[in-house]
């Protein structure tokens, strides 16, 4: 099949693109770097011609309220449009578990609105949500650093390693549309400033995570099992110790 991944370029595009061709399919990488621009609707069309699917792994650029908004809605609008014009069979989202749950966000917020987009476009489409990457820990950390110390929630997450996203994308990417989300997780359970304090560890990084009921993730105050997954979950199978072992070896 002709498979364009918007985003193509990033983390988990890139590695979702080489997957589908080593699977044996057409897979393109379509982004800004590539001449292909959702939010100015700049070579989509072209992008999209002769595809049957269109996967959409793309992240807004800031985290600002407003442009976060800006950026699920308008290359939203435009990435639906050319894909109805192009006759997508497909249309594949990568999201995240708990973003109905997480509406006090500025930029969840932006995604209920993409997802919105995309359920109500007459599309067949998949709206895959995943739990947070080991990959931004780091970010995580640096969201609840306050002065020297850094705050965050004790509730629960169920982090995943970018290459298990990247598996499952590629699996339900090429599976029969959902009409309806899926989620994805990592194997472990943790509580979040738990993760975190390994994390920092791991990393040699001598400060210290206080555990606070009130601290907020990214603007949303959390309940105990905000951002983990209900049953049915598809698990990854790389834990976070494998990871950083991983890491340290690069």
């Amino acid at each position: 099949m002709n498979i364009i991944v918007i985003g193509g370029t990033g983390l988990i595009g890139s590695k979702l693109v080489a997957i589908l061709k080593q699977r044996g399919h057409e897979a393109v990488a379509a982004s800004p770097n590539t001449g292909v621009d959702t939010m100015s609707g700049k070579g989509l069309d072209e992008a999209l011609a002769g595809a049957d699917i269109v996967v959409d792994v793309a992240n807004s650029p800031s985290f600002a309220d407003d442009a976060v908004m800006d950026f699920f809605t308008t290359s939203g609008r435009n990435l639906l449009g050319a894909a109805k014009k192009a006759g997508i069979r497909h249309h594949v989202a990568l999201s995240v578990v708990g973003t109905d749950r997480l509406a006090e966000s500025g930029y969840f917020r932006g995604k209920i609105a993409q997802e919105a987009l995309i359920r109500e476009s007459g599309l067949p489409y998949t709206i895959v949500h995943s739990t947070q990457f080991f990959e931004f820990l780091g970010g995580i950390a640096a969201s609840g650093t306050e002065g020297d110390a850094i705050r965050l929630s004790p509730a629960n997450i169920q982090a995943i390693s970018s290459d298990d996203v990247a598996l499952a994308m590629a699996d339900y990417t090429l599976g029969a549309p959902r009409n309806g989300v899926v989620e994805i997780a990592g194997p472990e359970r943790v509580r979040l400033a738990d993760l975190v304090q390994h994390y920092l560890q791991a990393k040699g990084d001598q400060r210290k995570v206080v555990a606070d009921d009130q601290a907020r993730y990214f603007g949303a105050l959390l309940q105990e099992d905000t951002l983990v997954p209900g049953p049915g979950a598809r698990l990854g199978t790389v834990k976070v110790d494998d990871w950083l072992k991983a890491q340290a070896a690069r």
